[in-house]
Parts: C-alpha cells; structure tokens; sequence
C-alpha cells in the first residue's frame, strides 16, 4: 500500500502527547482537535497501533469533500476507489456523527454511505445479490463538521486504551490511555520514585512501568487491519520483533501503589501479573495517612475520588485536606492530582505550580501540578 492520510484519534485535551508520541517514532504529524494527522504505509500504521499510549485509533481518512445535499454525499462516496480498501466478502459497518452541519441526520448519513459503497462495489465485483459481508470487518465512519465530510477506516479494532492486562476493575476505572497521559504530563524519569497513594486497580502504575521498561502498549494484543487480506502479516512481525528489541526488562524501577481496600491491591496485583509486571510494582494495603518516605525527587500522580456522588462531598474534602498534610512536607518531590473539585487547591492547603483541563472519559478534571525542587545537577568528569 502507499502511503495514506492517517489519523489519530484521542481524548480532548491529549492531542499534543499524541502528537509527541508520533514524532518519537519518526513520524510527521499536525495536531488538531482531538487528533493528530500523519502520512504513512502499513508499516507506519502498525508502529502507530502498537506504540500510541495516549491515542484511541488509528484511522485512514479514505475520502473527504464538501457534502451539503444527499446527494452530494452519495455520489462523492460512490466515487471513493472502495475496492482498494474492501474486498469482496468485506464486512463493513458504517458509524456516523454530523456537527454544525445541513446533513444533521447521522442515520441518513449513515445508510446513503453504506449503499453508495453497496452501489460501488456490485458494479467492481459483478455482484447483483447482495454483498456477502461474511469476511473480516472494515469499521468505517463518516463523519461531518460545518459540511465538511470525512470518511475514515478504523485500523485499531478495539480502542487503543484496550492494552488486555486488565482482568478487574474498580467502580470508577481510568482508561489505560489516560493513565499513561498522566504519567507522561509529568517529569518522572525511570531512575526516580513513583507513587500513586489511591491506585484502585493499578492502571496508572502499570502504565508507569510500560513506560519505564520502554514496553509498547500494545505488545500483546492484536489489530483490526491484521485480519484484512491486503496487509502482508510480515510487517506486523517485523515491528513487533522492532519492539521487543527495545524493551528494557533489566532496569530495576521503583514504583509503588497503594490503597485503603485491600481487594482492590489484589485485583491490582493480578492486573500487575497479567501485563507481565508483577515484579516491577509494589502494591500495599495503606491508608493514605501512612505514607512516609526518605527518597528524594520522587513523583506523586493520583487520582482520588472527585466526590460526583450525592453524600460524597465531604469525606472527599477531608480526603484532599489529608492529602495536603501529608504531601505537601514533600518539597523535593512533584505531586500531580487529577480531579473535577476545582476548589481543590483550598482543601489541599496550597495554590497550584500549574493546571491543566483534561477530560475522563465525559468529566470534565484538572490536573493539579505541584513542581518540586529540582535535583542537583550531576557534576561532569
């Protein structure tokens, strides 16, 4: 295949780490509103799928034009070359959404794309029946802003956040592509401590210890375009055998996650197994009181209770008020705290280094950034 526009999708406000992250791989990118836009081949979609930490797809943009009538839409789609990209037996489910549009009917939409194609292939495969739809699964989604149409391929399958380490979950789970964005907001570097004081299931130190070991997130689980006939299985192969050299299982990591319900350590500590870090993360049943520490320059990222339930309120006042008591002694260490409260400074004891709006999933959070004391600089030979 040559090269195709490319996107990937993410949650608002991480658009610019998927742009970072898509850059470390060499690749070219511009950052939009909830994507990151790059060019490349199989190969480049294989590396994105199995490296993005804070993406949710990856997607070619098969065809975009203005569209302000059906008709309009129907024959721009039917005019899209759909037999490069589905076979025959394709099974091709269309998604849709219409913003600030004249085509504000996304089930319209939606069904004029699907027979637009239907109309397209049956004259390249000579079919007149219907469309078998038997094969592998090609998502497509059209999607409309101020009448500009996009269609695109979903390449991921499952959503990038989907890493397959997670056997159980809390009540008020973080997506792993989240978790990882936590982490990667921050300045932890894999020789420093890192501790999460409220870790629930242990997302956010699992991702931490990905990213500590330089292990690509989705090492082990497979992509929706492996399974389409025009993807050569090799390239695949080749950029899992590309990462697995990377990797770096020798280094030892400090990473600690810890948490007043016993159930949710070991839920934690299985998690932490499955993902093959068992032996990277320390869990431990403790009250977040109990913390003490004699380390330097280590990095604190949690994400507590926000308090959205009826009755809530309080104890998750008092909740961040211990949290300031009991971090904010720590100059030298950074503490990042993720939460809806924005009065959350007031509870805390202290203002702020820096604030950034992020969203979990439909809430609306800050991430609280307190900078500690920078280390010494290391004093050349």
């Amino acid at each position: 295949m040559e090269n195709v526009k490319l996107v990937a999708t993410a949650a608002s406000g991480l658009e610019a780490l998927v742009g970072k992250e898509l850059r470390d791989l060499g690749i070219a990118c511009q950052v939009e509103n909830g994507r990151a836009v790059f060019s490349g081949n199989i190969k480049e979609i294989a590396a994105a799928n199995l490296w993005l930490r804070t993406a949710d797809r990856v997607k070619i943009v098969v065809g975009e034009f203005t569209a302000k009538t059906f008709d309009d839409l129907f024959e721009q789609t039917k005019a899209i070359a759909w037999e490069d990209y589905l076979p025959m037996d394709a099974a091709f489910p269309v998604s849709g959404k219409s913003v600030k549009s004249t085509l504000y009917s996304v089930s319209d939409c939606q069904s004029l794309v699907k027979k637009a194609i239907v109309d397209r292939l049956s004259n390249v495969y000579h079919r007149y029946s219907r469309l078998p739809e038997t094969g592998a699964e090609f998502a497509l989604e059209i999607s409309i802003l101020k009448d500009h149409a996009m269609i695109t391929l979903d390449t991921t399958g499952p959503s990038l956040f989907k890493r397959g380490y997670r056997l159980e979950k809390g009540g008020a789970p973080l997506k792993e592509n989240m978790a990882a964005a936590l982490v990667l907001l921050t300045n932890w570097h894999k020789e420093r401590p890192f501790y999460d004081p409220v870790c629930g299931s242990g997302t956010i130190c699992i991702e931490a210890a990905l990213i500590g070991h330089n292990i690509a997130p989705g090492f082990n689980r497979s992509f929706a375009c492996e399974q389409w006939p025009w993807v050569d299985p090799a390239i695949f192969k080749e950029v899992r055998a590309q990462a697995e050299l990377k990797a770096d299982y020798d280094i030892e990591l400090d990473i600690m996650g810890t948490d007043i319900d016993g159930r949710m350590i070991e839920i934690a500590k299985r998690n932490a197994e499955e993902a093959g870090l068992g032996d990277s993360i320390q869990f431990k049943q403790m009250q977040l009181s109990d913390f003490t520490t004699t380390q330097d320059y280590g990095v604190l990222v949690a994400n507590p209770p926000y308090g959205e339930r009826l009755g809530e309120e309080e104890s998750v006042k008092e909740l961040y008020k211990e949290m300031g008591e009991v971090y904010r002694p720590l100059k030298t260490w950074s503490k990042y705290i993720l939460t809806s409260d924005l009065e959350f400074e007031k509870y805390y004891g202290e203002w702020a280094t820096k604030k950034r709006k992020l969203y979990n999933g439909a809430i609306r959070t800050d991430l609280f950034q307190f900078w500690g004391t920078r280390p010494p600089k290391k004093s050349g030979k």
